[in-house]
């Protein structure tokens, strides 16, 4: 692997790369991974045992694609965003939103997006963006890292009441195929975007 200080992110390649206008880019890039975090909370596939979002493959995504710093600004608008009321999140509406819905059972979530998301960025500038096989070992460490964060939390909430056979059901084991098919999609298409960037490059 590459060292930490020399490889860009997709980010950092598309657009302008100097000047007041990266920082436009950049605002740009925030408003749109915002959007994206929205809309991917609001679709639900149909999967087996339960329906899947794309929130993590978002989240693991701009996290590889943005670098840690504005890839933890773009998570960090979208919490913001949800915190003050506005309807952002899976779930989320008028009867159940803002800082009420954030500590709830997804709350440790959230935080593990955050997280997740500045651990992609840093694996990035490593180069484990670059190929199909070090991507996918990233998304892996990424889905760990959210779940590091989730299952404690739903288990603070839960535990008690429902017992540990649910909150692993329902926190973990019933989503395993549908991040396994998320992570093979990102794993795919992240590579192939830095194919595209090189060859328009070149």
């Amino acid at each position: 692997m590459a060292d930490l200080s020399v490889n860009p992110v997709l980010a950092d390649v598309v657009g302008p790369r100097e000047g007041s206008a990266v920082w436009v880019k950049r605002a740009l890039l925030v408003v749109a991974g915002v959007a994206a975090m929205t809309l991917a909370a609001k679709i639900k596939i149909p999967m087996w045992p339960v329906p899947a979002t794309l929130q993590t493959m978002v989240v693991l995504s701009i996290g590889a694609g943005y670098g840690l710093r504005l890839g933890v600004v773009t998570l960090l608008a979208y919490l913001a965003l949800g915190a003050l009321g506005a309807d952002v999140f899976t779930g989320s509406n008028a009867e159940t939103y803002g800082l009420a819905y954030m500590m709830g059972s997804t709350g440790g979530y959230l935080v593990g997006f955050v997280v997740a998301a500045a651990v992609m960025g840093l694996l990035a500038r490593r180069g484990w963006d670059r190929s199909v096989a070090w991507m996918a070992g990233a998304m892996l460490i990424g889905n760990v890292i959210i779940y590091a964060f989730g299952l404690p939390w739903l288990a603070y909430l839960f535990l008690a009441e429902k017992g540990a056979e649910w909150v692993v059901y329902y926190g973990l084991t019933a989503f395993l195929v549908s991040d396994a098919i998320k992570l093979a999609i990102a794993a795919l298409a992240v590579p192939a975007l830095w194919k595209l960037v090189g060859s328009a490059r070149g």
